[in-house]
């Protein structure tokens, strides 16, 4: 029983109707275009602070065909040079590149040449959920369930658990089979339990 409850899903791909708008519907708007060759240019950047969701939008990307390269910030001399080179092949051949890093292209002491072409595209700042927003999306999520989440629940995983929202919605997933095996309703204390039987694992 305690396996079984303690199975937390991993969560779903990343993918457009996974993500979570929040503040970031022009830059969402922005990447399909370029995706769907609708946008001036074949090239577009994000940046932000992490868990604002750049890792998921490359992916997604990613997943409909587009080049992606992310945390470029991290990227040594040689990677830069590879991933300019890239930039130049991908520009003559067509393709799309959607890249991201924690600053905009010019602020991470990325070499001239490369910083030059990230920031040739579509650049945005991708800001992360604010609280009330990641509460929304938890009821929204629990709704699709068919699940009753408790307002007294949803403020105890923003205070106490890790605030991403891919291990909230897997949380919120655990919660409910165990309320379903159990035929108990969703409580902190259940939530209290479910957390001192993952410590014990």
């Amino acid at each position: 029983m305690k396996q079984l409850l303690l199975n937390i899903q991993p969560p779903a791909a990343p993918g457009f109707d996974n993500f979570i708008v929040g503040q970031n519907q022009e830059a969402l708007a922005s990447l399909h275009a370029v995706l769907a060759a609708q946008a001036p240019t074949r090239f577009l950047y994000l940046w932000g602070e992490s868990g604002s969701g750049k890792s998921h939008l490359l992916l997604a990307a990613q997943a409909l065909g587009a080049h992606i390269a992310d945390d470029v910030h991290l990227l040594d001399e040689e990677s830069q040079i590879i991933l300019f080179d890239t930039f130049n092949q991908i520009k003559a051949e067509g393709g799309i590149l959607v890249s991201a890093g924690s600053h905009a292209p010019t602020q991470m002491g990325l070499r001239d040449d490369l910083a030059t072409r990230l920031a040739w595209g579509l650049v945005y700042q991708l800001h992360p959920l604010s609280d009330s927003e990641k509460a929304e999306a938890l009821r929204a999520h629990a709704h699709e369930r068919g699940m009753k989440l408790p307002e007294e629940v949803i403020a105890y995983c923003l205070r106490y658990l890790r605030r991403d929202l891919p291990t909230l919605m897997a949380v919120l997933d655990a919660l409910d089979k165990w309320s379903l095996t159990t035929k108990k309703p969703v409580t902190v204390a259940m939530l209290k339990k479910m957390r001192q039987l993952q410590t014990t694992r």
